[in-house]
């Protein structure tokens, strides 16, 4: 059977989200405040041809996605939800480079403490709508162009943006690892893994992700009892970068960043999950 979507709770998404875009905000002004700060931004990144400037102009249109159309009427859009937009969110890949780019040319094209201003100014505002009361109210729907997502879904959209782009951030500019909000990372965590199990339903591997997720996936012979015979455990940092395409699955088990046991135990054959 496919995963079911997983039910995130709203008031610990946005508290989640504001502690991990805070974090960002200071990584981004403490980047922009060093010496060698014109170099850093135009260091490239492992997203193809973006730079760190466009990583960072990309962060800002995510983060600041929620505050600019939350009040949007609401147009009739098919339900999407999160496990459909693991899948679909790559179609529109080339509209969030266009973004991207534009935003980079424009409001984040100046010296490094105009670009630290311009990302404060899109991270208060988001911080700033999460604290609204009336930001949680059940039900609420929000939309976007592949269909309409409750708006807790889409603050876990969120999430997955500032936690895999601020450890291509970290990884772009050879900082120490970023410093991820727990909350924000088990969400991360999970909803990748739920969205292995979608993808590649079965019951033939155990996946462990400790503290955070466990789940079974890949057609096969179904575990029941006792210590499964197909086991892959890994950290849940190393486990996004493989959902997401940042690292492949040969090199992360020869780092000994993932233990898998068993002969259904290889999932490079389902990855990346993210679309």
């Amino acid at each position: 059977m496919p995963a079911k979507s997983r039910t995130y709770q709203h008031p610990k998404v946005s508290a989640a989200l504001a502690a991990q875009t805070a974090a960002l905000r200071d990584t981004v002004r403490d980047l922009c405040a060093r010496p060698d700060a014109a170099d850093l931004l135009a260091r490239p990144t492992r997203l193809g041809e973006w730079t760190v400037r466009e990583l960072i102009a990309h962060l800002a249109v995510q983060i600041d996605w929620v505050p600019a159309h939350l009040g949007d009427p609401l147009e009739g859009r098919a339900p999407l939800d999160l496990l459909q937009w693991v899948v679909r969110v790559g179609t529109v890949a080339p509209l969030l480079d266009a973004q991207a780019r534009e935003k980079a040319a424009g409001e984040f094209g100046g010296a490094p403490a105009s670009v630290a201003d311009a990302f404060q100014r899109a991270a208060a505002g988001l911080i700033a709508v999460l604290a609204e009361p009336g930001t949680a109210t059940p039900g609420r729907r929000f939309e976007i162009r592949l269909g309409s997502m409750s708006l807790t879904d889409m603050l876990v959209t969120r999430l997955v943006e500032t936690v895999v782009h601020a450890d291509d951030l970290a990884d772009a500019v050879g900082s120490a690892a970023f410093p991820h909000e727990r909350q924000a990372l088990a969400a991360v965590t999970r909803l990748l893994a739920d969205a292995l199990a979608d993808q590649a339903p079965g019951g033939a591997v155990e996946l462990r992700i400790p503290p955070y997720a466990v789940v079974q996936a890949v057609e096969g012979p179904r575990h029941t009892r006792g210590t499964p015979p197909n086991v892959v455990e890994t950290d849940p940092l190393t486990w996004i970068r493989l959902a997401t395409g940042r690292t492949g699955w040969a090199s992360a088990v020869d780092a000994g960043a993932v233990s898998a046991s068993g002969e259904r135990s290889d999932l490079r054959a389902y990855l990346p999950v993210l679309g």
